[in-house]
C-alpha cells in the first residue's frame, strides 16, 4: 500500500476529507470506524472534519472527537455553504500527498480506503468508488443516477459507473490544481481530465442510512442536469466559448440571410407579396439571433479571461479552525 507515497516530501501521507452537515448521531460511530482502519495503516495521516454550518449539535460531537485524537481536525463554516465548498475547503487545507473524500452518514465504509490506495499504487491519479450494490431507493435515487452517469460519461469521455459516490482518492497534484464551485464535487474526475489524469473505478461497499435524513431532494435532479451542461462547456469550450456561440450564431445568421435573400428575389422578380409570408419574419429573427449569439460569444470570451484571474476566490467562509 505504501508504494503510493514513496516520493512524498510532505509530513502527511494521507488526508481524509469529510464534509459534514447535521450528522450528530453518526459522528461517534464514524470516528470509531475510521480510527480502527487508520490506526492499522503504516501512514502519517490527518482527518479533516468540515462542519458545513451544522445546527443540530454536530460541532460539539466533533470537539469531543478532537479532544480524543488531535489528528482529527475541524474546519467550521459560518453557515451551510454546501458539499462542494466543504470538499473544496478540505482540499485547500489538506497536507497529504493523497486525499480521500468520505461521507459522514456511514453509508461509505472506511474499510474501503486501503483498497482505493492499493489501486492507486498501479499508477492512477484518481480512484473512484462504485456503489455497485447501492442501498438507496431504486426510483428516486438509483435509476436517475444510472441515467445521469451514462450521460456524463458520454459527454465528458471519462467513463464511470458512479460519479455520485463521494468515496474517492486523489493525488495531491490533482486537488491542488482544480477550482470547485456549484455542485461540481461529483464531477472532479471529468473536470480534472484536462490534466491528463489516469482514472480508475473500483466497487466499494454501501450501506443504508441509519441516522438522520438525506440532504438531497427532487430539486437535485435539475441541478445535476445544469451541472452536466456546465461540465461539458468547461471541458470543450471554456478556453474559447466563441467557438460554440459563434458557430451557432453563424449558422442561424447565414440561414436567415439565405432565406431573406430568396424571399427578396421572389418579391422583386416574381412579384410575390411578402406581407403574408411568416417565413420572412422568421428569417429576420434568425439574422438577429445570429448576431446576438456571436455577441454573447465575444462577451463570454471576456468573462472567461476575468474568471481565470479571480478563480482562486473561496466559495466558503471559515468560522473556526481547530487543529
Amino acid at each position: 500500500m505504501n508504494n503510493a507515497f514513496k516520493k512524498t516530501k510532505s509530513a502527511v501521507d494521507l488526508s481524509i476529507v469529510i464534509p459534514i452537515y447535521n450528522e450528530r448521531e453518526s459522528i461517534g460511530k464514524l470516528y470509531e470506524n475510521l480510527n480502527e482502519v487508520l490506526s492499522k495503516m503504516n501512514l502519517k495521516y490527518e482527518v479533516l472534519l468540515i462542519d458545513d454550518g451544522s445546527i443540530d449539535g454536530t460541532f460539539n460531537e466533533l470537539l469531543k472527537i478532537h479532544r480524543k485524537n488531535r489528528l482529527f481536525k475541524i474546519i467550521r463554516f459560518r453557515k451551510n455553504f454546501g458539499q462542494t465548498p466543504a470538499i473544496s475547503a478540505g482540499f485547500n487545507y489538506a497536507e497529504g500527498e493523497v486525499a480521500v473524500t468520505l461521507d459522514a452518514d456511514l453509508q461509505n465504509d472506511p474499510q474501503d480506503i486501503p483498497v482505493l490506495l492499493s489501486k492507486m499504487n498501479e499508477g492512477y491519479d484518481i480512484v473512484s468508488g462504485w456503489r455497485k450494490n447501492r442501498k438507496d431507493n431504486a426510483v428516486t435515487r438509483r435509476f436517475p443516477s444510472i441515467v445521469a452517469n451514462k450521460i456524463i460519461s458520454k459527454l465528458t469521455g471519462v467513463y464511470l459507473h458512479d460519479y455520485g459516490c463521494t468515496l474517492k482518492a486523489y493525488r495531491k497534484e490533482v486537488v491542488k490544481n482544480i477550482t470547485l464551485y456549484g455542485e461540481m464535487h461529483r464531477y472532479i474526475p471529468a473536470i480534472a481530465s484536462w490534466m491528463g489524469v489516469k482514472v480508475a473505478e473500483i466497487p466499494v461497499r454501501h450501506y443504508s442510512r441509519k441516522y438522520g435524513k438525506s440532504k438531497y431532494g427532487v430539486s437535485r435532479t435539475i441541478k445535476v442536469i445544469l451541472d452536466i451542461i456546465t461540465v461539458k462547456f468547461l471541458l470543450s469550450y471554456s478556453q474559447s466559448p466563441i467557438q460554440m456561440f459563434g458557430l451557432l450564431g453563424l449558422f442561424s445568421g447565414m440561414l436567415g440571410f439565405i432565406v431573406t435573400a430568396y424571399l427578396i428575389v421572389m418579391r422583386l422578380f416574381f412579384n410575390q407579396s411578402l406581407a403574408d409570408r411568416p417565413l420572412f419574419i422568421l428569417s429576420i429573427f434568425m439574422i438577429f439571433i445570429g448576431v446576438q449569439l456571436i455577441t454573447i460569444g465575444l462577451l463570454a470570451e471576456v468573462l472567461i479571461r476575468v474568471y481565470h484571474k479571480v478563480q482562486d476566490r473561496a466559495t466558503y467562509v471559515v468560522k473556526d479552525i481547530i487543529l
